[in-house]
């Protein structure tokens, strides 16, 4: 459904009537940078194909549209601009990060953005470029910095929840606490492949359209993505150290895993041996020969469990003494 549309002449904010005739006034009309708005939210076949005919957007970009779950990139047809973008949300309850889409077409004087998704809102995009006319008045181009930051910026957001839960784990697993499964290690670093399949095709792609050669945006746009570029240059470091990291804890938890197996076995091993003298010995006593040792002393059967009992005793010590117990 389209959730809002727009248009905004010299910075400011104007009703939008029939799409084809805006755009021509505004080709029309001046140099200015004004454009069109155009914002959708998981839109069906008919409400995209009565935008699509109206903005005239190439089929290519079209078909990726109606697929959806594209790697996040920027690409040029036809003088338009397509840009892909993946959207993160981190779930607190479950420590999940959810993953959206949102989808952008520049043209000459219109800028059309889909959504795919809860985690991909952009309403407070939209509102804060409104109270800021100068950022504006830089045309399309400006609004789709404005879209790209704000999705980088809840990257920012992701990593340092990512960061918190990494130390709470990492704390766990080397302070030998038991509730912490091999599962949990996994999950966090499924979270942390999310995150790199979406930050890092976007700043390659930013990279390559927004460096200083490119002739897609002026100076001033370049600056702005420079901003954007460090910013996710600083995430994508951060989540590849725990995509390390994390490797390094499960690789311990491994390890406490196996030599907690090993001191599991120690024990029982030893109680084994342990229980395995009394049974020894009373089997022996059980055989019933007629010439046994002691068959006929009245304190023969306290003397068999004496012997038992010191064996035991013994036995005890000696693996005590050896860490076995």
């Amino acid at each position: 459904m389209i959730v809002d549309q727009a248009k905004y002449v010299d910075g400011v904010r104007q009703p939008c009537g029939d799409l084809s005739d805006e755009l021509a006034a505004l080709r029309g009309a001046s140099d200015r940078p004004d454009f069109l708005w155009i914002g959708l939210k998981n839109p069906t076949d008919a409400e995209f194909e009565l935008v699509r005919e109206e903005l005239d957007l190439h089929p290519l970009a079209v078909e990726d549209v109606m697929k959806g779950n594209q790697r996040a990139k920027i690409e040029r047809y036809d003088g338009t601009t397509f840009v892909v973008l993946k959207t993160l949300r981190y779930v607190e309850e479950t420590s999940d990060v959810e993953t959206g889409e949102v989808m952008a077409f520049v043209g000459d004087r219109f800028l059309l953005t889909i959504r795919h998704g809860e985690a991909a809102a952009l309403q407070g995009v939209r509102h804060r470029l409104e109270a800021d006319p100068e950022m504006l008045a830089l045309g399309p181009q400006g609004a789709l910095h404005a879209v790209i930051d704000q999705v980088v910026d809840g990257y920012t957001a992701i990593d340092d929840e990512l960061a918190k839960d990494l130390e709470t784990i990492e704390e766990a697993v080397f302070a030998g606490d038991r509730s912490v499964h091999s599962q949990t290690v996994y999950n966090l670093k499924r979270e942390v492949l999310e995150f790199k399949r979406a930050a890092v095709p976007l700043h390659k792609a930013i990279s390559v359209h927004f460096s200083p050669a490119s002739t897609m945006a002026d100076s001033e746009i370049r600056l702005l993505y420079r901003d954007v570029l460090d910013h996710l240059s600083q995430s994508i470091d951060h989540i590849e150290s725990y995509e390390r990291l994390l490797t390094d804890v499960l690789h311990a938890y491994l390890a406490r895993v196996g030599v907690r197996q090993n001191e599991d076995m120690r024990k029982i091993s030893a109680w084994v041996a342990i229980a395995a003298m009394p049974t020894m010995i009373a089997g022996i006593y059980g055989m019933n020969f007629e010439h046994m040792p002691e068959l006929g002393w009245r304190f023969g059967y306290a003397f068999a469990l004496a012997i038992m009992f010191t064996v035991c005793l013994l036995l005890y010590r000696a693996f005590r003494r050896s860490g076995w117990l």
